[in-house]
């Protein structure tokens, strides 16, 4: 298969490792083994003894049992792990899709959400965001893009980049119209937990239609990315058992460490998640503070969960090139809009580490004296 360069991870790859500020990250605060023993009250030995063997293809027993009380009616046989969320992406799209499928995906999004897809020979529409509607998708619009060779809807919620949330009504009437054209409903679900109300917490598509899928991740809500286990649960059977299959041609299986670290902190989810909530409760609130000194300069529709925003740039400046001056003058790395394959007007933001605010007062330093404010 021929695939084109996946743009966000090719521009991290380039600057994540020596901005000394980073301000675009997607991911919640991070902690190492020792810490996350720690917080949950495992013996340290237990670690020391796991066996460092092959894993079960679909992810150890106890560990899908474990993933499946975030689920109200899914079961452990209907959950397979994979090495992080985009080998997850990355299977299912292959086992799913055919050449000459269209699917219809959410626009500005993840790139690996469409890109495989085309790889794979499907055609590709967006289902457009706007600014001016707060970012919510229009439903009526959805209808009208599904064609006869439309084999699934790609969803992502809470969304990547600009945090908007579906309603439960509107999450509701999407899966109704998947259900009437017996589409796949894949929900990337990996901001799932860190929603700022519960309330406004929704229900899992695989949780809610027969050919839903959700995607989930230890790396965005949980903050423990270097563990890189994700999965896929969906009732079903005949798709999770193409995924299985492929995934044989894939990673095989996760690491024991991995799968171990990953099952403690899903059995402790409350506790990791309520503490990566109260770091970005915070950092909404100096952001809040920011962007009314700035709003002359920069404007955000504020996200509605997840730790990531979409910022606009007021000014008509190119975002590509406002975001490498911030960093080569500030050294605080921006995400534009362009990775995304959208206009060059955005950078996305991300708030959901605990070192957020050092980044963001040298990001106010910089716009402070660039653009002439007094403090």
């Amino acid at each position: 298969m021929k695939i084109d360069d996946f743009q966000l991870e090719k521009y991290l790859e380039k600057y994540e490792f020596c901005a000394p500020y980073l301000l675009c990250t997607s991911d919640c605060q991070s902690m190492s083994a020792k810490e996350l023993l720690e917080f949950c009250k495992e013996p340290f030995e237990s670690y020391l003894d796991v066996w460092l063997g092959y894993t079960e293809t679909k992810g150890s027993p106890s560990l899908r049992r474990a993933i499946s009380s975030v689920y109200t009616s899914i079961t452990p046989d209907e959950i397979i792990t994979f090495s992080g969320a985009e080998e997850g992406i990355f299977v299912f799209m292959n086992a799913a899709l055919s050449p000459g499928d269209n699917i219809i995906v959410m626009h500005p999004g993840y790139q690996s959400l469409y890109e495989i897809a085309k790889s794979i020979g499907c055609s590709v529409t967006f289902w457009e965001m706007r600014e001016e509607d707060d970012w919510k998708p229009d439903l009526s619009v959805l209808r009208s893009l599904i064609r006869e060779n439309t084999a699934a809807v790609i969803l992502n919620t809470p969304h990547n980049p600009t945090g908007y949330n579906f309603s439960k009504d509107d999450l509701e009437d999407i899966v109704k119209i998947a259900s009437e054209h017996s589409l796949y409903l894949f929900s990337d679900e990996v901001y799932r937990g860190i929603e700022y109300s519960i309330s406004d917490r929704l229900p899992a598509v695989a949780d809610s239609y027969s050919k839903g899928v959700s995607l989930g991740v230890m790396s965005k809500a949980y903050g423990l990315a270097g563990l890189r286990v994700g999965w896929i649960a969906s009732k079903d059977s005949e798709l999770m058992e193409g995924i299985a299959g492929f995934k044989n041609y894939t990673s095989i299986c996760q690491s024991a460490p991995s799968e171990f670290l990953s099952e403690i902190a899903v059995k402790n989810s409350e506790k990791l998640i309520e503490r990566n909530l109260e770091i970005i409760r915070g950092n909404l609130k100096l952001l809040d503070g920011f962007f009314l000194k700035y709003r002359d300069i920069l404007g955000w529709v504020r996200p509605k969960a997840s730790s990531i925003g979409f910022v606009r740039i007021k000014t008509g400046e190119n975002a590509d090139s406002f975001c490498m001056d911030v960093m080569k003058k500030a050294g605080v790395l921006l995400l534009p809009s362009t990775v995304y394959g959208f206009s060059n007007t955005h950078f996305r933001i991300g708030f959901g580490r605990a070192d957020m605010k050092d980044a963001l007062v040298k990001f106010e330093e910089y716009l402070d004296e660039k653009y002439h404010i007094k403090q």
